[in-house]
């Protein structure tokens, strides 16, 4: 009987152990802790989202082999995240840079950055409300920022469109350039022209896009080239154009905050399954 008795106690002694550790693992409401690399987490999140968004903005054609998106720092507002020199469809997790607000890279490893890195940062210096930014050279924009008819909002998924979107004319800061917003002054010239708006046209050269999270300021560049295209096709037809009074693109905008997401969800997915093929 003895062997018995104590294969019956070795059993026991383990299955109070692994109650034990069971116990030691749950734990209480009090003595839980945040697991380590939550922020690191907090961080990779958005890191994917950046990557996805260039990706989504390259499949909806508000990019191509230029222009690039950035997204504030989730922790330290006075950093953000941008990827370094590369066409927006090539880049990967690996390729996400940390920049300040200068427009200095935290840790380049040897890579090199966009030169016009300062439209992101001197958007964000001058604009506490603004989490992520877009710069398109989206054809369907650049013939609004060159002659004298402004780009306004004329559909409902455009209703957070100024009434007249501001251009940046680069010659009445810089005279004769190369037209790129490659210096802290001019990007801080951008800024100014942005205002507190969410669109700025660039003669000549595109776009920039300001919005308080990633996924709205993606739904704003595709639906301004959008906007951009309709009301192409409207003033071809001839006659007067009716575009949203500010009463109703206020109300729609409002309305297109609550549900924004719902393209970010199926432009996210379009994305990954491109990859995947």
């Amino acid at each position: 009987m003895q062997p018995a008795r104590s294969t019956w106690l070795r059993a026991l002694t383990l299955v109070a152990l692994g109650v034990s550790t069971i116990i030691l693992i749950a734990g209480s409401p009090q003595t839980q802790q945040t697991p380590a690399g939550l922020e690191q987490s907090a961080d990779k999140a958005l890191i994917d989202d950046l990557v996805t968004a260039d990706h989504i903005l390259v499949g909806q054609g508000v990019l191509d082999a230029f222009g690039h998106v950035s997204a504030r720092h989730p922790t330290n507002p006075q950093r953000f995240l941008l990827s370094h020199a590369l066409a927006p469809a090539l880049v990967r997790v690996e390729d996400i840079m940390e920049y300040d607000l200068d427009g200095n890279a935290v840790d380049p490893k040897g890579r090199t950055s966009f030169l016009e890195r300062f439209i992101h940062s001197e958007i964000y210096r001058a604009r506490p409300d603004v989490t992520a930014i877009i710069h398109s050279h989206a054809p369907a924009v650049i013939a609004f920022g060159t002659t004298q008819t402004p780009l306004r909002p004329i559909t409902l998924v455009a209703a957070f469109l100024p009434q007249r979107v501001p251009v940046f004319e680069i010659r009445r800061f810089a005279g004769m350039t190369n037209m790129l917003v490659s210096n802290p002054p001019l990007g801080r010239a951008l800024a100014e022209t942005l205002g507190a708006n969410s669109v700025a046209l660039m003669r000549g050269h595109g776009m920039v896009v300001a919005a308080s999270s990633l996924p709205l300021a993606v739904y704003r560049a595709v639906y301004t080239m959008v906007d951009a295209k309709l009301e192409t096709d409207a003033i071809s037809l001839g006659g007067p154009v009716t575009f949203l009074e500010p009463a109703e693109a206020e109300s729609a905008d409002k309305m297109l905050d609550q549900i924004h997401l719902r393209a970010w969800e199926l432009w996210k997915r379009e994305a990954e399954a491109h990859l995947c093929k």
